[in-house]
């Protein structure tokens, strides 16, 4: 058997075609363009080349882009104070808080000062507790975009069992919610779980976000499963997944690669969401 690989850059440029056409639709409805803003405390390179991309994601999708490059010695006071002013802005949509931020800051403080409405990373308490009733919300980026690629790749998840190796509020946890939700049958897998390896066969689809190359092998996969892999690994031989990938293609029925599966979908459900978070916006001030 060789997999087939599920082309997330495909899936996401095809994505981003249209939701620039669904943004031009709301400007023309509403005379506004949606608007993200990101906060960004110090100067951080990594940091401010993964804030850059954003920005200019947003501009290719005709989004109104704000970037906020705050003083590394800001003061929690202070950083709060320019998140409760984007709260309060009517042209803002979507806040977006860059993490890590400098020592002596409280970053989850500041992700949570986010209102729920305008949270399109989908982290804060309100929108995990949305998402574990079902809710209507916004939905963490990376979890949003792995339901996508397995909608497009045409995966049957109604009663299909499938296991999530890794368990952070970052991803593990929302994307089991997010599989429960499309009436899988969901396993929590982690570094603790007895049997690791045999857990991991049971699955008819398997979503890998744990952060060790190549952790995953083989013999691992049930054989026709489809096989999600997030992790993003540094190597000197290049980059690399947390599944074996070349062992994996031989027994899974489809794949995602490493680099262009998970992370081009990432960016693509940033301004789904922002898209959403508008649309929200207007209907509420429509009805207040």
């Amino acid at each position: 058997m060789t997999a087939l690989i599920i082309d997330g850059k495909a899936i996401g440029a095809e994505r981003r075609a249209a939701l620039k056409d669904e943004v031009a639709a709301f400007v023309a409805e509403f005379g506004r363009a949606p608007g993200l803003a990101t906060v960004l405390v110090g100067e951080d390179p990594a940091s401010q080349v993964y804030v850059a991309s954003k920005h200019r994601a947003c501009e290719e999708a005709g989004m109104k882009s704000v970037a906020l490059t705050l003083p590394a010695d800001s003061t929690q006071a202070e950083v709060e104070a320019v998140i409760d002013e984007l709260n309060a802005d009517d042209t803002i949509d979507g806040i977006l808080c860059q993490l890590p931020v400098p020592e002596g800051l409280d970053g989850d403080a500041i992700s949570q000062r986010v209102l729920a409405e305008k949270d399109v990373d989908g982290l804060t308490v309100a929108s995990a507790g949305l998402l574990a009733l079902g809710a209507p919300g916004l939905r963490p980026c990376t979890p949003r975009g792995c339901m996508v690629l397995l909608e497009e790749s045409g995966v049957e998840l109604s009663g299909k069992h499938a296991v999530v190796v890794g368990r952070s509020n970052l991803f593990g946890k929302p994307m089991a919610q997010l599989l429960l939700q499309a009436n899988a049958t969901v396993t929590i897998a982690h570094s603790r779980t007895a049997d690791l390896a045999a857990t991991c066969r049971t699955a008819d689809v398997l979503v890998v976000a744990v952060g060790r190359p190549e952790m995953v092998r083989g013999d691992w996969i049930k054989p026709g499963a489809t096989v999600i892999d997030v992790g993003i690994n540094r190597l000197e031989s290049g980059l690399v997944g947390d599944v074996a990938f070349a062992e994996a293609t031989e027994v899974a029925s489809a794949i995602t690669p490493v680099p262009g599966g998970v992370g081009p979908m990432t960016i693509t459900m940033l301004l789904a969401n922002t898209l959403d978070a508008a649309r929200a916006a207007e209907a509420r001030r429509q009805t207040a």
